[in-house]
């Protein structure tokens, strides 16, 4: 099974017409895609972060992403025009932001893309994150708890389960411990080895 980056916000509402013929639409869904961290150089350069399997895609020139601030509203529609990797970042530069000054004030603000945009899966066994967060887990037939958060340490992410009256049991997403995900029936089946749930030392 392969796990891709993406996590939905779903806004309600009309579309907002921007310069350039660029537009939001409120009552679609968007993914993010990464943050911008700081800034790079005096170019207007950004460092991003990013959460996406795509990021030669998402970040190739012309290619357009909304932009929402640190409360995670919209904020404007940015059009790449350069993109470059550099160790874990990818430095991007937007069409009209010409210096430090025009990006600096973008600092822990989210790029996303539009719903329409997001890349067709080309397997079942491919899944989005946020298509993982709220999956209901069980082991055979014993109900663990709700998906609440994917972390990504290293190589593998990690699947937060929240349990009621236990603390939150860790997952490796790795084909041992997840078996099956069933989108359709919202659940997920596992086998957690032995050790990795500290509540059954209690």
């Amino acid at each position: 099974m392969r796990l891709l980056s993406a996590f939905v916000v779903v806004f309600t509402g009309s579309a907002i017409g921007l310069p350039n013929t660029l537009w939001y639409n409120k009552s679609m869904n968007y993914y993010k895609v990464g943050t911008i961290v700081n800034t790079q150089g005096l170019q207007g350069e950004v460092r991003v972060i990013s959460v996406t399997d795509f990021a030669e895609e998402r970040y190739q020139k012309h290619a357009e992403l909304a932009l929402f601030d640190t409360q995670d509203q919209f904020v404007r529609v940015l059009k790449v025009k350069t993109h470059r990797k550099q160790k874990q970042f990818d430095i991007v530069k937007f069409d009209g932001l010409y210096s430090i000054n025009d990006v600096e004030q973008f600092r822990d603000y989210t790029l996303k893309i539009a719903a329409e945009n997001r890349s067709e899966l080309e397997s079942e066994d491919e899944f989005y994150y946020d298509d993982i967060i709220g999956l209901t887990v069980f082991e055979g037939e014993r109900l663990i708890g709700t998906i609440s958060e994917i972390l990504q340490p290293g190589a593998n992410d990690v699947w937060v389960v929240k349990r009621k009256g236990k603390k939150e049991l860790l997952l490796p997403f790795i084909d041992s411990v997840i078996l099956s995900v069933d989108l359709v029936g919202q659940k997920v089946i596992v086998d957690v080895p032995e050790g990795l749930d500290d509540a059954d030392a209690d």
